[in-house]
């Protein structure tokens, strides 16, 4: 059996998920710019280096969520998907999970962005299936906090061991391939049998040309 694990943001889509939804909100007067503007562009950056702890980056931009329900939430997130998501999705990077589609292979869709921002992202894809931080909601509502383990570094592997359980099988069960552009999905990377890395940033780029896998340009 073969298993494809595509990372989401710089890997399948040109821009970061969370970091798009921040400004598309500031941009519509949903959150304030004063507030969040710093904050996101911080949290952007020290993502990117790898040095930002996994708790204050999904609560940070789960915290948009806050105080509303996915109903209240739906036309933004539409409106998000169509003006900031499709444009940002290269041609190469649907084609390359199109064609895992098509041979049959298992395919994943694994990102620290919170589900309700993702999962129609991924249905944009036909990925069915989506393994991503969890946002609670309480009542009803969005609390502005995660909720389980965070997908996001030795997170992702965590939750990928946990969602193939709960299918009957193990990682080892399949030939699997996962791509990222991240020093953040190193962990998930190691876990595959193997790694292909897309677009990636210098560290991981590092650690690629020594470990001699394959690199990818998807995003232009």
């Amino acid at each position: 059996m073969k298993l494809a694990l595509f990372d989401l943001d710089h890997t399948l889509l040109s821009g970061d998920s969370d970091v798009l939804w921040c400004d598309f909100l500031m941009d519509r007067g949903v959150l304030p710019r004063e507030a969040f503007a710093a904050r996101n562009a911080d949290m952007d950056a020290r993502y990117k280096a790898g040095t930002v702890g996994v708790a204050e980056y999904a609560n940070f931009y789960v915290s948009t969520l806050a105080g509303r329900t996915p109903a209240q939430w739906e036309p933004l997130r539409q409106e998000f998907l169509a003006q900031c998501v499709v444009p940002r999705v290269p041609r190469d990077a649907a084609e390359l999970v199109r064609s895992h589609l098509d041979a049959g292979d298992l395919v994943v869709l694994t990102t620290a962005t919170n589900r309700f921002i993702t999962e129609l992202t991924a249905m944009y894809l036909d990925i069915e299936h989506l393994i991503a931080t969890e946002a609670e909601i309480v009542g009803g509502l969005f609390t502005g906090r995660t909720e389980g383990t965070l997908n996001m570094r030795d997170g992702k592997v965590e939750r990928l061991h946990h969602w193939l359980k709960a299918r009957g099988h193990k990682l080892k069960d399949f030939d699997s391939t996962a791509y990222s552009d991240s020093i953040n999905d190193l962990p998930l990377l190691n876990a595959a049998k193997r790694a292909v890395v897309v677009d990636p940033d210098a560290k991981l780029l590092a650690h690629a040309q020594s470990a001699g896998w394959k690199v990818l340009k998807l995003l232009r």
